[in-house]
């Protein structure tokens, strides 16, 4: 069996993985919540499936240490297609029964604007690469630079708050997982850091653009420590976080003084340094999926919006859970913000710097974006173009 055909076997089981099966692994087999060691096993084929499947990237410092060694050759950046006609905006069908009511002129305003949104695939594709798009509103979709694995532009892929960066985690091929970053048009792809988390904890980039949130794995104990990396320093130096959680998808607010993430005792809310600030109240911990995935949070870290799960829609063939909707909750009081969509239900919600939020919601022919101020009013609708229906939302930048 040549190598080609073992990536593109290992990169097809990987697809039938779920996100919601690998976060589940990587908690039970944390060493801080006592799980025996023999779970490592199984999470150690996990990282197999990521290590075959890629491909790493050609390194280039640009600080003064000399650039660590290239492990494949690098990836250049795909050609622009054609551009896509954009659809002006529009108004919604209407508001949600008890939500705030919605703006009436159907546009921006000058102080509430779409930010430029991030898109990468829906699915784990077997293919080789996997294209990232950008998209603001009011212009056609632009094609990115090529992840070198669909299992990292799916889902272990962060674009920093000002749209020139992305930072991914994925195998070289050897044994290790490590931390890339590069521009998001392909180029200057550089690696910052081996033996990291695959399965729960993909990075997250500051406010500020130059630190790295990420989690630690070895062979040998499994998922480790979260530390936060200096991508500016020479030695790209690391503060690792004293506190023993174990959780996964985490999230930083704009304002930098709070980290959400989750884990199995709901959604907790830490500061920058790692330190448990509080839990959310009303998610039933007891219930993993209860809390959801951790899409966004607001820039004080006064809102979340998380990723549920539907529990009575499974996938029978697989035995796994589909994705579901989205829901924004107050993080002090647990308590859901009602939007206003027409009835629709929101697939993605991403809060943007000023408070505001972009959501997206199903149509008839693929999705909309909706851009709702931070007192809940609707100001303006658009339909995206076509060619990112089958793409999600990474997230959105100024």
């Amino acid at each position: 069996m040549n190598d080609q055909r073992l990536r593109l076997d290992l990169t097809a089981l990987a697809d039938e993985v779920t996100s919601v099966d690998l976060r589940d692994r990587t908690l039970r087999t944390s060493r801080r919540l006592g799980i025996q060691r023999a779970v490592a096993t199984s999470a150690a084929a996990l990282v197999l499936i990521g290590v075959a499947a890629g491909t790493a990237f050609a390194v280039r410092s640009d600080q003064s240490p000399p650039p660590l060694p290239a492990d494949t050759p690098s990836v250049t950046a795909s050609p622009s297609p054609t551009p896509t006609p954009t659809p002006t905006p529009s108004n919604s069908a209407g508001d949600t029964p008890g939500a705030p009511p919605s703006g009436g002129s159907g546009t921006n305003t000058p102080s509430v604007q779409f930010g430029k949104l991030f898109y990468g695939p829906a699915k784990i594709a077997k293919a080789e690469t996997a294209n990232l798009w950008s998209w603001r509103p009011g212009n056609s979709p632009v094609r990115l630079g090529a992840l070198p694995e669909p299992f990292a532009a799916v889902r272990r892929v962060s674009i920093s708050p000002d749209g020139h960066r992305v930072a991914w985690v994925q195998g070289d091929g050897e044994g290790s997982i490590n931390l890339y970053t590069a521009d998001v048009d392909g180029s200057d792809r550089q690696r910052m850091r081996t033996e990291v988390d695959q399965l729960c904890v993909h990075p997250v980039w500051s406010p500020d653009g130059r630190y790295l949130l990420f989690g630690e794995w070895t062979e040998a104990e499994g998922p480790g420590r979260y530390g936060v990396l200096d991508t500016g320093s020479a030695n790209r130096t690391v503060r690792w976080w004293s506190s023993e959680l174990a959780g996964c998808n985490p999230r930083w607010s704009s304002d930098g003084a709070t980290i959400a993430m989750n884990t199995h005792d709901g959604v907790v809310l830490l500061d920058s340094s790692g330190n448990r600030k509080h839990d959310m109240p009303v998610l039933d911990p007891s219930d993993f999926l209860a809390s959801g995935d951790v899409m966004s949070l607001s820039p004080h870290g006064d809102r979340i919006a998380l990723n549920r799960r539907d529990s009575g829609s499974r996938n029978q063939e697989a035995g796994v859970l589909t994705s579901g909707v989205a829901v924004v909750r107050a993080t002090q009081t647990g308590k859901e913000i009602r939007l206003p969509l027409g009835g629709r239900k929101p697939q993605q919600v991403y809060f943007q710097a000023d408070g505001s939020m972009v959501v997206r919601v199903k149509t008839s022919n693929g999705y909309a974006v909706l851009l709702v101020d931070e007192d809940g009013k609707k100001i303006s609708e658009i339909a995206e173009p076509a060619s990112l229906k089958n793409e999600q939302i990474l997230t959105v930048v100024d």
